[in-house]
């Protein structure tokens, strides 16, 4: 090469000129390639970014179910708030690339690994289908652009102190996927996201990988570095000169652009055909909107655009939450309107199918502001949508044919998320209640003509009731769980209650034994019996405890009582000792226990000794002196630590009761209001019915649980009227379904 003062080759460059920065060991040549270079980069990011809404909220709009667009819309936000820290990072990974090319190394090149394409085999499968994606990836761009890769490596291998290879060139493509990979490492998004934004990357960054190495080549020629290499022509320019009107890649194209248009149109006619069927419904109410005199010649149809001007001015004066009922959009647009013709001098009206339009957006909120699904608060607030939506279905018809919609889907999202506000919530601090607040205040203030501020709204939003979702079914599922551990524990304790009954009930014991068993032996058993089961040994080891004990206080008569309770005792005292350690049992009052117990083993004992011997007189009275005797005349019932007992009807309805048969509807998941009192009322969703007790387990939005009934307590409310289950269904659907089924019974009359 031809050192002619524009080039000095770190090589051979003196080392007293080398300043401690890595900066200044590149050549200027170098930086610029490198700065140019990054310029196109941060372009074709911000390209990248810029289109990754429309093509996510596509892939949302082909979405089999809802959990699927879920996933879409939040990796949308996702984007949206780590954009910029993804495109700092991948022109930090760049810029390190190019300094660690000027530094002199001894041993090997300090350069991050750069991704393996070869080695596929024990990888975790997201990892496989990611490196798999990026495999293809650099495949495309070397064997489109490899030659001018190849001269762009040989030329900077002239100037910087190691060997580059293709793979290492930090403008290779490989480079490339790796500082976009590790940029974007702190999305959370699933992997078919991650792998959809490596596909607009490579839209939108490798497809120029061609522009990049020849303006690289280009500079570096310039500056008098291997000029004797062939330049090579753009990739661009040859493609457009072999795009014949008779080849195949042309064919390709035109098949292509004709499946577009045709797909297109296709939409067009379904959006035409289900707005026009709306309009043959819509006839019946025609005209009562801005009339005038048939045939004046000098009325005017106001322009689609003249009419959104005139939305946007009504849209500031909408009054506030508690003041919407007054408010008619179609008084007010015929006011204003009639205010436009006052001043221009000619009559003005609005065309037939934007009044279609405003009169079904009106009928729609009439249901919407009637609903009694939503809470009344919320109800109005949501009443403040109705110009915002007015304008959306003015602009877009699809609006009332395609439910992914972004506005229609995100008035369904608000009604949804609304269900279980109580009316009891505090509307000023509660972050739902400010969250849909602050979309009402967003539309009315920011919306003029372009309808991407739903999709940005939509997407914040389901990010927002998202997590708002993940923290209650948290708390839900530990709700669920305690219920069943509560369930089984009430089992155990029935079958504890059952065993102490049949043990005491009707007789008369030491005091203390009876308060022993049912204070301190029940929790033994109860634990037993949560822990092996009532079938197990331990259970039956319990009960033979139980039942030694109280024969061993008992006074017996039978001869051969003296041997047993001499043989019964010390391996009775042993089973007690153990089993009230292992429930916790207080130790002072263990001890406490057992001296009494001792006791009353010595007057059971002196008692056989004395009926055994023939010459002495029965001494009962003797026996039971000082002993404080209980006698058990009412069923033991055994309650847990802070649990009342259910105070519900005792009554058994018949099967076919209309009130059990609306309970037997009762789904999972399913939202109902119940009346408290003659001023709340209490919205809860039933999250479980615990078995075999019966019980109906009811929580609020928060995943709290607000509210538990058995069967025949639900069928009650019914009965009475007190409790009604909510329809949650899509509120934009119902309230369409409302209307046009109103629309045909005034057809029909």
């Amino acid at each position: 090469m031809q050192n002619d003062g524009k080039v000095v080759p770190l090589n051979k460059a003196d080392p007293e000129q080398t300043g401690p920065s890595p900066v200044a060991r590149l050549p200027v040549v170098l930086l610029q390639v490198r700065d140019k270079a990054a310029q196109q980069l941060k372009e074709s990011l911000q390209a990248l970014f810029d289109n990754a809404d429309d093509t996510l909220f596509e892939m949302a709009d082909r979405a089999h179910n809802n959990v699927e667009q879920n996933v879409f819309f939040e990796a949308m936000r996702d984007l949206r708030l780590k954009r910029k820290s993804i495109e700092r990072n991948f022109l930090d990974k760049f810029f390190e690339s190019f300094l660690r090319l000027g530094q002199y190394q001894v041993a090997e090149p300090i350069l991050t690994e750069p991704v393996s394409f070869d080695k596929l085999a024990l990888v975790h499968n997201d990892d496989l289908e990611r490196t798999v994606a990026v495999d293809a990836m650099v495949t495309k761009v070397m064997s489109r652009d490899g030659v001018a890769l190849s001269q762009l490596t040989t030329r900077l291998n002239e100037l910087i102190p190691q060997p580059l290879t293709d793979e290492s060139n930090p403008l290779g493509p490989a480079r490339l996927c790796d500082y976009f990979l590790q940029a974007g490492r702190t999305l959370g998004v699933e992997i078919k996201v991650k792998l959809i934004v490596l596909k607009l990357f490579e839209k939108y960054a490798l497809a120029n990988a061609d522009q990049l190495y020849e303006e690289a080549n280009q500079l570096l020629i310039a500056a008098g570095v291997l000029p004797e290499l062939k330049v090579l022509p753009s990739r661009r320019s040859t493609d457009r000169s072999t795009l014949s009107p008779h080849s195949g890649q042309a064919q390709t194209q035109r098949a292509d652009s004709a499946a577009l248009v045709q797909a297109t149109e296709n939409l067009d006619r379904s959006v035409q055909e289900v707005f026009g069927a709306l309009q043959e419904l819509l006839v019946q109410v025609r005209g009562n909107l801005t009339p005038h005199k048939e045939g004046s010649a000098e009325a005017r149809p106001i322009s689609s655009p003249d009419l959104l001007r005139l939305l946007s001015h009504l849209q500031q004066y909408v009054p506030t939450s508690d003041k919407s009922d007054d408010f008619d959009l179609r008084i007010q647009l015929e006011q204003l309107i009639n205010r436009v013709s006052v001043k221009s001098g000619k009559v003005r009206v609005v065309g037939v199918v934007d009044e279609d339009v405003i009169n079904l957006i009106s009928m729609l909120f009439e249901f919407i502001l009637d609903d009694r699904n939503l809470p009344g608060s919320l109800r109005a607030l949501i009443g403040r949508l109705q110009i915002p939506m007015l304008k959306v279905a003015v602009m877009d018809k699809s609006f009332f044919s395609r439910g992914s919609h972004p506005a229609r889907r995100l008035l369904n999202e608000i009604a949804s998320a609304a269900l279980g506000w109580g009316g009891r919530d505090d509307s000023q601090r509660d972050s739902l209640y400010s969250r849909i607040d602050q979309i009402v205040q967003r539309l009315l203030h920011d919306f003029v003509d372009d309808p991407q501020i739903f999709t940005e709204l939509l997407v914040d939003f389901l990010a927002f009731t998202g997590d708002e979702r993940r923290r209650s079914e948290l708390l839900e599922q530990r709700t669920r769980d305690a219920e069943e551990g509560r369930a089984l524990a009430e089992m155990a304790r029935q079958r504890v209650q059952q065993a102490l009954n049949e043990r005491l009930l009707g007789k008369t014991l030491p005091e203390v034994v009876v308060r022993l068993l049912q204070e301190a032996w029940s929790k033994v058993l109860l634990l037993t019996c949560l822990k092996h089961g009532y079938e197990s040994s331990e259970w039956n080891a319990g009960l033979v405890a139980m039942d030694d004990l109280i024969w061993s206080v008992e006074l017996h008569d039978d001869p051969d009582a003296r041997q047993r309770l001499l043989d019964l005792v010390p391996g009775l005292l042993k089973s007690l000792r153990d089993g009230l350690s292992s429930a916790a049992f207080d130790p002072f009052a263990t001890s406490d226990f057992f001296s009494q117990l001792e006791a009353l083993h010595v007057q059971a004992f002196q008692y056989v000794t004395r009926t055994s011997d023939e010459s002495s007189e029965p001494a009962t009275s003797k026996a039971l002196e000082g002993t404080s005797m209980m006698a058990v005349v009412e069923e033991i019932v055994l309650i847990a630590p802070g649990e009342q007992i259910l105070n519900e009807p005792a009554l058994q309805l018949p099967a076919d009761d209309p009130g059990l048969l609306q309970v037997d509807k009762l789904r999972l998941g399913c939202w109902v209001e119940i009346q408290e009192d003659e001023e709340h009322k209490l919205r809860c969703k039933l999250t479980a019915i615990v078995e075999p007790s019966g019980r109906y387990v009811f929580v609020n939005r928060t995943g709290m649980k607000v509210l538990e009934k058995t069967r025949m307590g639900l069928a009650v409310e019914f009965r009475r009227g007190s409790i009604r289950v909510l329809d949650d269904a899509l509120l934009f659907d119902r309230a369409l379904d409302s209307v046009l089924g109103n629309l045909r019974k005034l057809k029909g009359s």
